[in-house]
């Protein structure tokens, strides 16, 4: 195991590491790590903090482990907050365009798939590296297996590791959120802001599949693998709603448009599902001399949805009467399908957490808390959450790019 002593360096390390610093930035994920690199350019002495074995792990995993690192369409609806403003200043501040040089400079090959997400060609380890390579060039001390056992402030702020102490003029949080914990997360971050006195936003789970109660699990689960576009919602002041893929799984369901509006649902709350949008099935049944029978009203779902759910959705949703209201009400059902899940898969399976350091206790430009001077919170920990699709990395490059210019 890796020394908490020693500088890393291109991916090495070696050296004895100086025990004072200008800043210290707990956390070496995306927002920890462009923070790092902003304050290293200024001239800022800063040392870098990660608890695992190595920098930048939930990037690795990220787009399929070729990291979805930004989204041309950024803009603030995309994100979640008790203050839907703040995250306006950073966004402006750090644009995709911003990120997307940073790439190009490092001749990382890169796409665009739907929706305006940006994939590399190759590995996220690419990404990873490059965040590496300048850190190294901006003289930023990286310390892997470095598990922060307490930070308190006198003058400076003092961290302690392993029974050592790092002393530093500023602190950044860059801890992350509660979601996916096998990778190491935990609530570190949120701990830290009650312990000054921050207030913290409820977090729950976000981005995360739905779990279907027992009878509907029994109705609808034995079609897992089925997919279909669907447009759903949730009756949640202010939710936007989504035009994607949903999937059937095992346990309920999951794909993009379950993800995102995963992250506006609260129980007991129902989502909707327009399980065949811009389209009107029922114009063969009411055509003139048409048959109308469960067998006409199943052909006339195949045209809209996925042969198994189409023939399952009539088996369970037959028209009370064949008249034209009865079936019109058939119709109107399919647009708006209303279910209750049991909830989600948790933190386990969330790919981001709603909730955090409150917005109020920051700077919308710096960063940094109104209470306690010096003391930053970045990415994940902030009550600031994307949508799907890049969002999330655009938040952290764009958090961690304001503190890295101020502390």
């Amino acid at each position: 195991m890796q020394s908490p002593n020693s500088s890393y360096d291109s991916g090495v390390l070696r050296g004895p590491v100086n025990q004072t610093f200008d800043a210290i930035v707990i956390g070496g994920g995306a927002a920890g790590l462009m923070c790092a690199i902003e304050a290293g350019r200024r001239g800022r002495r800063v040392l870098l903090l990660e608890h695992a074995e190595r920098v930048g792990k939930k990037i690795l995993i990220s787009g399929g482990g070729r990291c979805n690192f930004t989204n041309l369409h950024c803009q603030p609806e995309n994100f979640l907050s008790a203050n839907p403003h703040f995250c306006k200043s950073a966004l402006a501040r750090y644009t995709p365009a911003d990120f997307i040089g940073l790439v190009e400079k490092h001749g990382i090959a890169y796409h665009e798939k739907t929706l305006g997400q940006l994939f590399c060609d190759g590995s996220a380890r690419e990404i990873v590296s490059m965040l590496e390579r300048e850190c190294a060039d901006a003289g930023v001390k990286i310390l892997v297996n470095a598990s922060v056992a307490k930070v308190r402030r006198e003058v400076d702020f003092i961290v302690e590791i392993a029974g050592e102490e790092f002393r530093a003029q500023s602190v950044v949080v860059a801890t992350g959120g509660l979601s996916i914990p096998k990778m190491g997360a935990t609530a570190f971050g949120y701990d830290l802001a009650r312990q000054f006195g921050l207030n913290i936003v409820e977090c729950r789970p976000a981005l995360a599949p739905f779990v279907l109660k027992p009878e509907d699990r029994e109705r609808y689960c034995d079609l897992a693998g089925v997919s279909m576009e669907v447009i759903a919602s949730v009756a949640f002041a202010g939710a936007p709603t989504f035009r994607e893929k949903m999937l059937i799984t095992h346990k309920g369901f999951s794909g993009p448009a379950i993800l995102q509006i995963s992250s506006y649902w609260r129980a007991p709350m129902p989502i909707a599902l327009d399980l065949a949008p811009d389209r009107e099935i029922i114009v063969p049944l009411i055509e003139l001399n048409a048959k109308r029978d469960l067998a006409a009203a199943k052909n006339a779902f195949r045209s809209a949805l996925p042969n198994r759910i189409a023939e399952r959705w009539v088996d369970l949703h037959p028209p009370t009467d064949w008249t034209n209201h009865g079936i019109a009400e058939m119709e109107r059902l399919a647009h708006r399908w209303e279910i209750v899940p049991a909830g989600t898969e948790g933190y386990d399976k969330a790919e981001v957490t709603v909730g955090g350091v409150d917005t109020n206790e920051l700077s919308a430009k710096t960063m940094e808390s109104r209470k306690v001077p010096g003391l930053y919170f970045v990415g994940e920990v902030v009550d600031v959450t994307g949508h799907l699709g890049g969002f999330n990395f655009q938040w952290a490059w764009a958090s961690g790019y304001c503190a890295g210019q101020a502390v």
